[in-house]
């Protein structure tokens, strides 16, 4: 990480959080931060008052805690840090549900053949993609080979070249009806968070798959664990959940998605990989890069997004 800082940043002088002593902060600009509980836990903001900037490694800043900051201080998000490898796991997640994984595993472990599960295809099936950023686009361009019929769901609606069509997210329950896979890359604001809930996983086709891999709170988990009870021929493939303790690295679901057999999981690991590390501290610093140069970062949020 030094090394990769002082190439991309020439002669911008920086230091680790945790080799700083109290009162030596005062000077800092900028901050590439990762967890706050873990990198910055002994750091008050307000002990930096040239702060200016914020830029997350990770993806996501619904965990942020924005009150600490002054209002001056803007936040990015690491857009397109993580996309290569988190679209690949979503299509993933959406073949093992298609081509029955787990039922082959368990065939295979018992010395079966038959009888086959009801096997499908993504091939020109038809997909809505929610949330049609960096990830979303990179979800797409992993599902053209299989020549689907793709549609998003953004903010505004506008028209995207690539798409059949995008809705606009006030009308979530119409952009998937009669869809057969639904990838769910949305961030967690208070726009989507519990937006996916019972009227809108009924609104969706009786045999459809749904693929998270944004954030777990923009679905009501009640009703997305009640709906494939009550519709077996609806599956699920999710990465991201509801109560994530990445202190103790630990999941604590209210309801035993794993034993439902029309459900594959995994445990928030779609944005790892060997190379994944480079990769996503490039993208970081190409954006701290704009700030330090006078261009301006990228990728600010609307801090009236995550309030309370």
């Amino acid at each position: 990480m030094r090394a990769t800082v002082r190439e991309r940043l020439p002669g911008v002088p920086y230091a680790f959080l945790s080799e700083l002593r109290p009162g030596e902060t005062a000077g800092v600009e900028a901050v590439l931060l990762g967890s706050m509980v873990r990198e910055g836990a002994g750091w008050d903001p307000r002990a930096s008052p040239r702060l200016r900037f914020v830029q997350r490694i990770f993806a996501g800043v619904d965990d942020l805690p924005f009150d600490r900051f002054p209002p001056e201080v803007a936040v990015a998000g690491n857009v397109g840090g993580y996309s290569p490898f988190v679209a690949e796991h979503a299509v993933a997640l959406a073949l093992a549900c298609a081509r029955c994984v787990l039922d082959g595993q368990a065939a295979v472990a018992s010395g079966r053949m038959r009888p086959l599960p009801e096997l499908r295809s993504l091939w020109q099936e038809s997909a809505v993609i929610l949330g049609y950023g960096a990830i979303g686009r990179a979800i797409a361009e992993r599902l053209r080979p299989y020549e689907m019929r793709l549609s998003g769901v953004s903010r505004s609606g506008a028209a995207v070249p690539g798409l059949e069509r995008t809705w606009p997210a006030d009308r979530l329950a119409e952009a998937v009806t009669g869809v057969g896979y639904v990838f769910d890359a949305r961030p967690l604001t208070r726009a989507t968070r519990g937006s996916l809930d019972a009227r809108t996983f009924a609104a969706m086709r009786e045999d459809a798959t749904f693929v998270n891999v944004g954030r777990g709170g923009t679905v009501d988990e009640d009703a997305l664990y009640r709906h494939l009870e009550a519709h077996p021929r609806f599956r699920a493939g999710i990465d991201v959940w509801w109560q994530e303790d990445f202190a103790g690295y630990q999941l604590h679901p209210r309801h035993p998605f794993a034993r439902l057999p029309n459900f594959v999981g995994s445990p928030h690991w779609a944005g790892y990989a060997p190379q994944v590390g480079a990769y996503a501290l490039g993208t970081a610093l190409e954006n701290l890069g704009r700030f330090f140069s006078g261009a301006g970062p990228l990728h600010r949020v609307d801090r009236a997004d995550y309030a309370p």
